[in-house]
């Protein structure tokens, strides 16, 4: 990746529906050029995907939770993910090292469909052994864009 690749990259997070003629304004290329860079960071999956960013709270999602979990051992792990990445509540999922196996991010409803999802769901999964959770009261920063350094090696 060269400068103006990294520079379409903060570009797109910066506002993912840019149009394809802005954005070569923007790197001084021409619209063709800034397509074809842009198909090639999609095929080598720089960029994964394209969302809208919302509001959860007008969804009626209004609990925002960390939560750590404790597996007993490494052989539960691939369950554990595969049963994971089903659960829509949980936004975030990150092994992690430390006192716990695992750290989720979750939105839910309410109290009592966290309550749900830590009690009938989390703890009954083969291997988890425990749950740690920390309720959100306020988000005072929540950012998906990742910051992009120009390559000073050139």
């Amino acid at each position: 990746m060269d400068n103006t690749d990294l520079q379409l990259v903060d570009l797109l997070q910066g506002n993912g529906r840019a149009t394809q003629l802005e954005l070569a304004k923007a790197v001084g290329l021409s619209q063709p050029a800034v397509a074809e860079r842009i198909r090639k960071l999609e095929e080598r999956s720089v960029i994964t995907g394209y969302v809208a960013r919302v509001d959860a709270a007008q969804l009626g999602t209004d609990i925002t939770a960390f939560v750590g979990v404790g597996i007993e051992h490494p052989k539960f792990f691939e369950g554990f993910t595969k049963k994971v990445l089903g659960l829509e509540e949980i936004l975030e999922c990150h092994r992690v090292a430390g006192e716990d196996s695992f750290l989720l991010k979750v939105k839910t409803r309410n109290p009592r469909t966290l309550d749900r999802l830590l009690v009938e769901v989390l703890r009954t999964i083969p291997g988890v052994t425990r749950t740690y959770t920390t309720i959100v009261l306020t988000s005072i920063k929540e950012e998906t864009r990742v910051p992009v350094v120009e390559d000073t090696r050139r």
